[in-house]
Protein backbone atom coordinates (compact mmCIF):
# COMPACT_ATOMS: atom_id res chain seq x y z
CA UNK A 1 0.00 0.00 0.00
CA UNK A 2 3.29 2.19 1.01
CA UNK A 3 4.79 3.85 -2.05
CA UNK A 4 8.00 5.27 -2.11
CA UNK A 5 8.54 8.30 0.66
CA UNK A 6 7.59 11.89 -1.67
CA UNK A 7 9.60 14.04 0.88
CA UNK A 8 10.22 14.99 4.50
CA UNK A 9 8.76 17.98 5.92
CA UNK A 10 10.92 20.29 7.93
CA UNK A 11 9.28 23.09 10.62
CA UNK A 12 11.51 26.41 9.79
CA UNK A 13 11.01 30.10 10.86
CA UNK A 14 12.07 31.27 8.13
CA UNK A 15 11.98 29.82 4.23
CA UNK A 16 14.33 32.18 2.83
CA UNK A 17 16.86 31.83 5.57
CA UNK A 18 16.23 27.73 5.62
CA UNK A 19 16.49 27.23 1.69
CA UNK A 20 19.72 29.04 1.72
CA UNK A 21 22.09 26.15 2.31
CA UNK A 22 20.15 23.49 -0.09
CA UNK A 23 20.53 26.55 -2.72
CA UNK A 24 24.45 26.85 -1.87
CA UNK A 25 24.95 23.27 -2.07
CA UNK A 26 23.44 23.46 -5.92
CA UNK A 27 19.99 21.90 -5.19
CA UNK A 28 17.39 23.25 -6.96
CA UNK A 29 14.61 25.21 -4.79
CA UNK A 30 11.37 26.44 -5.56
CA UNK A 31 9.98 29.64 -4.87
CA UNK A 32 7.71 30.08 -1.58
CA UNK A 33 4.30 28.46 -2.31
CA UNK A 34 1.26 29.90 0.69
CA UNK A 35 -1.04 27.29 1.66
CA UNK A 36 -3.36 29.03 3.56
CA UNK A 37 -5.99 25.81 4.38
CA UNK A 38 -2.84 24.03 6.30
CA UNK A 39 -1.56 27.47 8.00
CA UNK A 40 1.61 27.09 5.85
CA UNK A 41 3.87 28.44 3.35
CA UNK A 42 6.08 26.11 1.44
CA UNK A 43 9.24 25.35 -0.33
CA UNK A 44 10.00 22.56 -2.11
CA UNK A 45 14.04 21.43 -2.27
CA UNK A 46 13.98 18.60 -5.42
CA UNK A 47 16.58 16.17 -5.14
CA UNK A 48 17.05 12.91 -7.12
CA UNK A 49 15.28 10.55 -5.00
CA UNK A 50 12.56 12.99 -3.04
CA UNK A 51 11.81 16.54 -1.97
CA UNK A 52 12.95 18.50 1.03
CA UNK A 53 9.55 20.41 1.91
CA UNK A 54 10.21 23.51 4.08
CA UNK A 55 7.33 24.99 5.67
CA UNK A 56 6.74 28.23 7.72
CA UNK A 57 3.76 29.41 9.55
CA UNK A 58 1.03 31.32 8.23
CA UNK A 59 -0.15 32.98 11.36
CA UNK A 60 -0.35 32.35 14.82
CA UNK A 61 -3.40 29.69 14.44
CA UNK A 62 -1.09 27.41 12.27
CA UNK A 63 -0.10 24.01 13.55
CA UNK A 64 3.18 25.01 12.72
CA UNK A 65 3.27 28.04 14.87
CA UNK A 66 2.64 25.28 17.81
CA UNK A 67 5.42 22.76 16.30
CA UNK A 68 7.98 26.14 16.50
CA UNK A 69 7.13 26.78 20.08
CA UNK A 70 8.23 23.69 21.18
CA UNK A 71 11.08 23.42 18.38
CA UNK A 72 11.94 27.49 17.72
CA UNK A 73 15.04 26.35 15.48
CA UNK A 74 12.43 24.13 13.66
CA UNK A 75 13.00 20.22 13.04
CA UNK A 76 11.65 17.64 11.45
CA UNK A 77 7.90 18.27 10.75
CA UNK A 78 6.79 14.90 9.19
CA UNK A 79 7.11 12.23 6.42
CA UNK A 80 5.43 11.89 3.47
CA UNK A 81 4.62 8.33 1.55
CA UNK A 82 2.80 8.01 -1.76
CA UNK A 83 -0.53 6.10 -1.92
CA UNK A 84 -1.89 5.11 -5.63
CA UNK A 85 -5.70 5.97 -3.53
CA UNK A 86 -5.98 7.54 -1.13
CA UNK A 87 -9.24 6.97 -0.05
CA UNK A 88 -8.37 3.15 -0.17
CA UNK A 89 -5.12 4.10 2.12
CA UNK A 90 -7.59 6.05 4.23
CA UNK A 91 -9.70 3.01 4.62
CA UNK A 92 -6.94 0.21 5.61
CA UNK A 93 -5.24 2.15 8.26
CA UNK A 94 -8.78 2.80 9.78
CA UNK A 95 -9.59 -0.85 9.68
CA UNK A 96 -5.87 -1.68 10.84
CA UNK A 97 -7.04 0.79 14.15
CA UNK A 98 -4.52 3.87 13.11
CA UNK A 99 -5.87 7.53 13.62
CA UNK A 100 -6.43 9.65 10.64
CA UNK A 101 -6.29 13.06 11.71
CA UNK A 102 -9.02 15.84 11.39
CA UNK A 103 -12.25 14.28 9.76
CA UNK A 104 -10.49 11.99 7.34
CA UNK A 105 -11.58 13.75 4.17
CA UNK A 106 -8.44 14.29 2.23
CA UNK A 107 -7.68 17.42 1.70
CA UNK A 108 -5.72 19.12 -1.30
CA UNK A 109 -1.90 19.59 -0.58
CA UNK A 110 1.45 21.66 -2.15
CA UNK A 111 1.47 18.99 -4.98
CA UNK A 112 -2.50 19.95 -5.90
CA UNK A 113 -3.30 16.35 -5.09
CA UNK A 114 -5.23 14.73 -1.85
CA UNK A 115 -3.41 14.45 1.34
CA UNK A 116 -4.06 13.13 4.77
CA UNK A 117 -2.15 12.62 8.05
CA UNK A 118 -2.18 9.65 10.42
CA UNK A 119 -1.60 10.56 13.83
CA UNK A 120 2.14 10.67 15.44
CA UNK A 121 1.57 7.66 18.10
CA UNK A 122 0.68 5.57 15.50
CA UNK A 123 4.27 5.62 14.07
CA UNK A 124 6.68 5.85 16.75
CA UNK A 125 6.38 9.97 17.16
CA UNK A 126 6.02 10.91 13.52
CA UNK A 127 3.46 12.82 11.90
CA UNK A 128 2.93 10.91 8.88
CA UNK A 129 1.18 12.02 5.63
CA UNK A 130 0.10 9.53 2.52
CA UNK A 131 -0.54 11.50 -0.49
CA UNK A 132 -2.19 10.31 -3.60
CA UNK A 133 0.02 9.72 -6.86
Amino acid sequence: MLGRINHIAIAVPDLTAAAMPYRNLGAKVSEPQPLPEHGAAVVFVELENTKVELLQPLGENSPISAFLEKNPSGGMHHICYEVADILVARDRAVALGLRVLGDGTPKIGAHGKPVLFLHPKDFSGTLTELEQI
